[in-house]
């Protein structure tokens, strides 16, 4: 069993696990020493849940353990229908929305948003500028093949070393392909001071593993 991490230890680096489905998940994850709980609202996800489902592991959540909805294309209806029955503290946008939504959505919820931008190689960085702006995070993750069903969780990584050296105005989280056995490399390639996982820690898409889940966030903090 991994060594949990204290919990009167501030970690330098953060972690965010994300589809998580049940009270036990939100258990785990709140021990590990992660500080961002990823809720997934995309019904073609193996993770995703229903807004009354999504409220109660809010609630569940103590003190400490931000709360992140992972939206895709939302329109102002989702939006809302989430925002008024989840505690939440940031939105996750996942789909193709543009630095004019992203404005738009700030505006209308009041929450902080995470914008989640492909990458597969060089020539994708430079429309992480067009967000820099408007978005309060930035996710770099790898980006799905052209007919993937999913924007993201799809347990794909990319060259680690295209973000080497790299800065933006906003803080940035690493994703894509992510587990306990190279999470600490991609951090010492990339300089990642956020990292995210998904699929990297279940044992069966859309189920959590609670080892795997302490094994990731010790493995990033021990870097």
């Amino acid at each position: 069993m991994p060594v949990l991490v204290q919990p009167n230890r501030a970690p330098r680096r953060r972690v965010k696990i994300c589809g998580l489905k049940t009270p036990e998940d939100i258990a785990v994850v709140a021990r590990s020493g992660a500080v961002y709980a990823g809720l997934v609202f995309f019904p073609k996800s193996p993770r995703n849940i229903d807004i009354p489902t999504a409220r109660a592991l809010a609630l569940e959540a103590p003190v400490g353990l931000a709360k992140v909805a992972l939206l895709v294309n939302p329109d102002d209806a989702l939006l809302d229908a989430v925002t008024a029955e989840v505690p939440l503290d940031m939105l996750q946008l996942h789909g193709s929305e543009t630095p004019e939504r992203l404005s738009e959505i700030r505006a209308r919820t009041g929450l902080p948003v995470m914008k989640a931008l492909g990458v597969a190689d060089a020539g994708d960085l430079s429309a992480i500028a067009d967000y820099e702006e408007v978005a309060d995070q930035l996710l770099i993750d790898a980006k799905p093949p052209k007919e993937a069903p999913l924007p993201g969780g799809n347990g794909l990584s990319f060259d680690w070393r295209l973000l080497e050296g790299r800065a933006w105005k906003r803080p940035w989280m690493l994703a894509g392909g992510l587990t306990p056995e190279n999470v600490a490399e991609a951090i010492r390639l990339t300089g990642a001071q956020q990292v995210d996982v998904s699929s990297g820690v279940e044992s069966a898409p859309g189920v959590k593993d609670p080892d795997r889940i302490l094994a990731f966030v010790q493995s990033a903090l021990a870097v």
